[in-house]
């Protein structure tokens, strides 16, 4: 499993605040040893500015290093999940190891129908 890590700080993005990472990590390998926590993911910040964009994905690689040097999730602590179409390739320079590409092989997504009553 991946613990979701909200960076960018946006209320319509989901996980933990950056400031609770670590305890949440280190309380999910506690209470629950049949997880296997395996890392970090992060959808980065719906901007255009890449600077914006790199300090989100250096943050979430900074809290994976600290998680990784406590030793929370043993070996199997390995992934870091940040990067979409859009900038996967900042992403991959900051050290993802997992990327979500969706929209740049299959195109966007088709606009959900409206609901009728």
């Amino acid at each position: 499993m991946l613990l979701e890590v909200n960076v960018s700080g946006e209320p319509t993005k989901f996980g933990v605040a950056p400031d609770q990472a670590v305890e949440t990590a280190r309380e999910l390998t506690r209470h629950f040893p049949a997880l296997r926590l395996e890392g970090l993911m992060t959808v980065g910040p719906h901007v255009q500015d890449e600077q914006v964009v790199r300090r989100a994905f250096r943050q979430l690689r900074q809290l994976f290093e600290a998680i990784r040097q406590e030793g929370i999730g043993g070996p199997h602590f390995r992934h870091l999940s940040m990067g979409m179409s859009a900038d996967f390739p900042w992403a991959v320079e900051e050290g993802a190891t997992l990327v979500r590409i969706g929209t740049a092989i299959f195109g966007p997504r088709p606009a959900a129908p409206l609901s009728t009553p």
